[in-house]
Parts: C-alpha cells; structure tokens; sequence
C-alpha cells in the first residue's frame, strides 16, 4: 500500500474526463508538455491513474502538499510557468470535464 508523504498530509485528487476515443491523444499531451512543468512546480506525483471500471475515460491523479499555503505556491508556479499555455492550448479539445479534491491526512496512530 502506497500513502502520501507524512511531510505533506494534504493530497490533491484530480478527475479528468477525457473525451471518448482521445485517451491516448491526452495521455501523449499530458506526458509531453504538462509533466515536465507539472514536476518541475509541484513535485512528482503520488500517482497517476486511468479508470477501468466505474466512469470510464477518466485520468486520476494524486499531489501531495504541506499545506494550502504550499499547495497555492506550488500552483502559482504551475500557472505562470512560460511553458503551461502550450499544454493547456494542445488539451482543451481532449478534456470533457474536470473535479479536484483535497484530502486532509487521516490520524491513525497504525499508520504512524
């Protein structure tokens, strides 16, 4: 079982939908032009995820923070990062919907 840093108990859980027949359109744009910037701002993922079962066409991702003071930096230096606009231009026809969680770390003592 994988659990997020316990140096950074807020978690971001992303859904996006992606349009039907376009995942692996959306998967080559996400990897070429949004993980660099997305790695270099907010640090590499808890995971990255496709559905299966349930909703289908759906990416899941997971980022983990220390806090929302953080958490807004980081995005802040996502969203004004010079190289964003390009995946954000090459993506907008592929994404059908999106939903953002933020989960707050649980306090069990067995998983201290």
């Amino acid at each position: 079982m994988f659990t997020a840093p316990t140096d950074r108990p807020l978690v971001n859980l992303r859904y996006y939908t992606i349009a039907p027949r376009k995942m692996g359109e959306f998967l080559e744009v996400f990897d070429r032009l949004a993980m660099p910037v997305l790695i270099e701002t907010l640090g590499a993922p808890i995971g990255f995820y496709t559905s299966t079962v349930g909703p289908l066409n759906q990416v899941v991702h997971l980022w983990a923070y220390r806090d929302l003071a953080d958490m807004e930096a980081r995005w802040n230096a996502r969203d004004t990062h010079p190289d964003f606009p390009a995946y954000l231009k090459a993506s907008g026809h592929l994404i059908v919907a999106q939903e953002d969680r933020l989960l707050k770390a649980a306090p069990l003592p067995s998983l201290s």
